[in-house]
């Protein structure tokens, strides 16, 4: 068992992942370097981290190339990918391919440290939950995409789906509402802000068969999902 939650880095550029490593371990975590895609896939293999922090342009092969063939065998380890390039399709690939989160070069390495050990904790979390939320009167089970009450059961989209985890995953505190939509529609432009108010509707709308759970908005950040009788 390890003592260490491991991150593997995968970045090309020697002095950078250099800096990296050096600002993970003095938090505590054990760090693996790889300098291309090709070397990443044979650590991740080998090694088995708990996050991978990884370029997105490398030689041999680029890091999400790298995270297409790792998603094939593994789907749950966090990725977060960093990169120069940082146009909407940029980050709509990344997230597609499974990332967890994307930071754009040039950044603080402070921002990378928070955000890495914010995909630790919530990869643990998940870890120890049994596969499914109870919110109030209904069962959530993420990974089906499926919403239960009184043995009725309710099919989510894949974006209400994601909305309802995250919502989950907040345990009574709000969610930004500009994290939600650079994660799952790339970009926070007030038309996907629009989209993003219409999925909580139908969430709102699925969810009122049990009148204490309520999903408030949370002005200048987000949404806030709560049980009223708690």
């Amino acid at each position: 068992m390890k003592d260490k939650k491991s991150i593997l880095v995968v970045e090309d550029e020697v002095t950078l992942s250099m800096i990296i490593k050096d600002a993970l371990e003095e938090e505590g975590y054990q760090v693996i370097t790889a300098c291309n895609g090709l070397q990443g896939i044979d650590c991740f293999y080998k090694q088995h981290p708990d996050l991978i922090i990884a370029d997105v342009m490398m030689p041999e092969i680029d890091g999400f190339e790298m995270i297409r063939r790792i998603r094939k065998e593994d789907k749950e380890v966090p990725v977060l990918f960093l990169s120069a390039r940082s146009s909407t399709d940029d980050i709509v690939s990344g997230f597609e391919l499974g990332a967890n989160d994307y930071v754009r070069k040039p950044f603080s390495l402070r921002e990378l440290v928070v955000r890495a050990k914010a995909l630790l904790i919530k990869s643990k979390t998940e870890e120890e939950k049994a596969g499914f939320y109870e919110i109030g009167l209904y069962t959530f089970y993420p990974k089906t995409q499926t919403l239960l009450i009184a043995g009725e059961s309710d099919t989510l989209s894949f974006k209400e789906s994601e909305i309802l985890k995250r919502l989950c995953e907040s345990e009574n505190q709000p969610i930004y509402s500009k994290d939600i939509l650079l994660n799952l529609w790339g970009d926070d432009s007030f038309y996907n802000a629009r989209s993003l108010h219409v999925f909580i509707t139908k969430l709102r709308h699925k969810l009122e068969k049990d009148p204490h759970i309520k999903i408030l908005n949370v002005r200048g950040i987000g949404y806030k999902l709560i049980n009223e009788q708690l």
